[in-house]
Parts: C-alpha cells; sequence; structure tokens
C-alpha cells in the first residue's frame, strides 16, 4: 500500500479540511460562524456542506432563533472516524 492511499479525496479541498477541522472540535457550529472563520462565500461553503453532508461526514440541524432561521452543521460519527483515519494518513506522510 502506497503512503497516499490512506488520504480521503473527500478532504482534499482546502475548505473541506477547514470544515472538518472546526466541527471537530466543536458541538455544533451555525453557517455564519463557519462563514466567517473559513473567510468564505455563502455559495462556496453551502456547496462543501452539501458534499460532505452527502457523504455522512456532517450533519444540518435549522431551526428558528425568534424569527430568524439558523443553520448548524455537526460532524457525524462516520465522518469523526472518516477525518481523523485522513489526519492519521497525513501524520504517516510527514514521517
Amino acid at each position: 500500500m502506497g503512503l497516499i492511499d490512506g488520504l480521503n479525496k473527500d478532504f482534499e479541498s482546502r475548505v473541506r479540511l477547514g470544515i472538518m477541522s472546526v466541527l471537530i472540535v466543536n458541538e455544533w457550529v451555525d453557517f455564519n460562524e463557519l462563514k466567517e472563520l473559513l473567510d468564505l462565500t455563502d455559495g462556496n461553503l453551502s456547496s462543501h456542506n452539501k458534499a460532505l453532508e452527502k457523504n455522512g461526514y456532517i450533519e444540518m440541524k435549522k431551526e428558528f432563533v425568534g424569527r430568524k432561521p439558523k443553520t448548524s452543521f455537526q460532524i457525524t460519527e462516520k465522518g469523526r472516524k472518516a477525518f481523523q483515519n485522513h489526519l492519521n494518513a497525513l501524520e504517516e506522510l510527514l514521517k
């Protein structure tokens, strides 16, 4: 098995790496906070979140706070395992 075989293509993008890094250390993060932390546009963040959600790595929660809609994201157990495996593979690559 090659050194890069353990890397997950779903996390190759710097945006997805950023999203997963924020979510792995936080319970729920709302859309605007994630957008600010990673300095992304709405569309860019949305497209990457949809891809991660489609693969079962993150989940989305929509709710109303007062009269305003709020969208938040959380890493799933599948996402936590996949991302940790990806980080482990990166560590191996750096050795």
